[in-house]
């Protein structure tokens, strides 16, 4: 470990091996450092703190603080972190409550300047999110995601996989994986075609989710129609089955369909 002198590092705490401690940085006890993590000067990392291998967390950035929710008394809670994921300057995350007991971010996720990741938030691998995004409370967000600077994400809303999300959205609905969202209030934009193929999903693949969201948002159906046709006109894919599997478990409702400006 190389822990500089003015770095305040609690004897219980747990850091792996050729981990850097930068001045100022603050570690307090019962937090796990993994094997080559960078923690950049004037970096806060509170008890119940678990972070990954290979992880940069830049100057200011605050792990594990308390939740700022109003429920929590006090409750043993923690915050975990994957491998290889970056957290960047003015960074927060809050330990989760007894909801969840725990907040997640997963492994290969880069949390820009000034992301606020509320309590009990699950965000998955390989996630990319911009400057300045507001995740409330038990938020979920799947593997591959892209999530545009200055959004407000509502507590609770879920956010499927390879999705792309706009600059300053306001989201208070789910969003199915695969999809572009965007506007006021946030309505599907087409399909993450883009980012589909470069994760090389085939054409036939990108062809299926298109008409799967062109009968879901385009048709006039309403939703519930719309899922029975395309349970039973589409033919089986896993990608169907995850879109299909997404509407049904939606808590807080999906966002508008397609909005001709």
């Amino acid at each position: 470990m190389l822990n500089d002198k003015h770095a305040f590092v609690h004897p219980d705490a747990i850091i792996g091996k050729n981990v850097t401690i930068s001045p100022f940085a603050y570690i307090d006890s019962d937090v796990v450092i993994g094997d080559n993590t960078w923690v950049g000067p004037h970096a806060t990392i509170f008890a119940g703190s678990r972070i990954g291998s290979d992880c940069k967390i830049f100057p200011g950035a605050v792990i594990g603080a308390i939740p700022q929710d109003l429920k929590f008394a006090g409750e043993y809670t923690t915050v975990e972190i994957g491998n290889k994921t970056t957290i960047r300057e003015a960074v927060t995350v809050n330990r989760g409550t007894a909801a969840k007991g725990k907040t997640v971010v997963g492994n290969n996720v880069l949390l820009m300047a000034c992301v606020h990741v509320g309590h009990d938030t699950i965000i998955r691998n390989n996630v990319i999110v911009a400057n300045a995004v507001l995740f409330g409370g038990e938020v979920v967000v799947d593997d591959f995601a892209v999530i545009g600077g200055g959004s407000a994400i509502h507590q609770f809303v879920h956010i499927g996989a390879h999705v792309i999300l706009a600059g300053g959205s306001l989201v208070n609905k789910d969003i199915p994986p695969y999809v572009k969202a965007a506007r006021y209030p946030v309505s599907y934009c087409g399909i993450n075609s883009v980012g589909l193929r470069r994760r090389n999903f085939s054409n036939e693949t990108i062809q299926q989710i298109q008409d799967i969201y062109r009968i879901l948002f385009i048709k006039g159906l309403n939703y519930s129609d719309a899922l029975k046709y395309i349970e039973t006109e589409i033919p089986e894919s896993n990608e169907k089955d995850e879109i299909v599997s997404f509407i049904k478990n939606s808590k807080r409702g999906l966002m508008k369909g397609y909005v001709d400006e």
